[in-house]
Formats: structure tokens, C-alpha cells, sequence
């Protein structure tokens, strides 16, 4: 197979897995809005499945956004970051992402490697309150959704 048959593949390929990241991510504002709507955050303080259902939502929104600027850092050779808050940051040098979101995109990276590795250590009144910032993950969205 002709080499740029197989890179046309590889490009519709990626494409397809990033949108289908931001449909997910999506998904996850829809049901993160209904968690807000539905909960308190006394209602997460006593109950373990309802703070295993906020972290899982908002970890999982979080590692979107990384996923989804990680490939584009790569996609558009916009530097070589080393960490998943400088795939962020350089989205947002080069204007592909709204400066007004970078500081909570980039607290959110530090959300999820607190959700991973010191779970047990999680203010879960703080955790709740994240969800005030969900709004910014549809931002993300809104602006890189073209870069795809």
C-alpha cells in the first residue's frame, strides 16, 4: 500500500478518535450538570458512591482535554511539552485555546493527578465545587473542536 494511502488512513483514524473524545467529553458536561442539579455537597461527604461518580466524571473529563491537547501539541508541532499542563499551556500560546480557561484547565490537570495518586487526601467540598467550573470544559471544546 502506497505510503500516503496508509498516512490518509492513520490522519481519518486519529480524527475520528479525537471526535469521538469530544462527544464523550459532551456526554460527561450533560451528566456532570444533571450531578449538580441533583446533589449537594453534603450529599458526596456521605456517600462513597456519589463521590466514586464525581471523580470518575470529572477524572475522566479531565484526561479529554489532556488527550485531546496532547494530539494537537503533536498534530501541529507547537512544541515539546513534558508534562500535560504544557500541552495546555502551548494550546493556549499559539491561540487555539482561550487564554480566559488556561488557569482552570491547568488546576484541573492537578485535580486528576491528585484523583489518581492521593485519593485518599481529596477535599470533597472542593472537589464539588468543581463543578462550578464545567462551563470550561465546553469552552475547551468550542475552540479546538476545528483543530481536529
Amino acid at each position: 500500500m502506497p505510503s500516503f494511502i496508509k498516512d490518509c488512513r492513520t490522519e481519518n483514524l486519529e480524527k475520528e478518535i479525537m471526535l469521538e473524545r469530544l462527544y464523550q467529553l459532551e456526554r460527561n458536561i450533560v451528566e456532570l450538570e444533571k450531578f449538580r442539579q441533583k446533589y449537594t455537597a453534603n450529599d458526596i461527604v456521605n456517600d462513597i458512591q456519589i463521590q466514586w461518580a464525581l471523580r470518575y466524571g470529572l477524572f475522566e473529563s479531565i484526561q479529554i482535554v489532556i488527550d485531546v491537547s496532547c494530539h494537537l501539541t503533536s498534530k501541529y508541532n507547537l512544541g515539546n511539552p513534558k508534562t500535560y499542563s504544557e500541552c495546555i499551556e502551548l494550546l493556549a500560546k499559539e491561540n487555539y485555546l482561550s487564554k480566559d480557561i488556561l488557569g482552570n484547565l491547568l488546576g484541573m490537570v492537578g485535580l486528576r493527578n491528585i484523583l489518581i495518586h492521593e485519593y485518599v487526601s481529596v477535599d470533597l467540598e472542593k472537589l464539588y465545587s468543581l463543578l462550578n467550573l464545567i462551563n470550561d470544559f465546553k469552552i475547551f471544546a468550542e475552540n479546538i473542536k476545528n483543530y481536529i
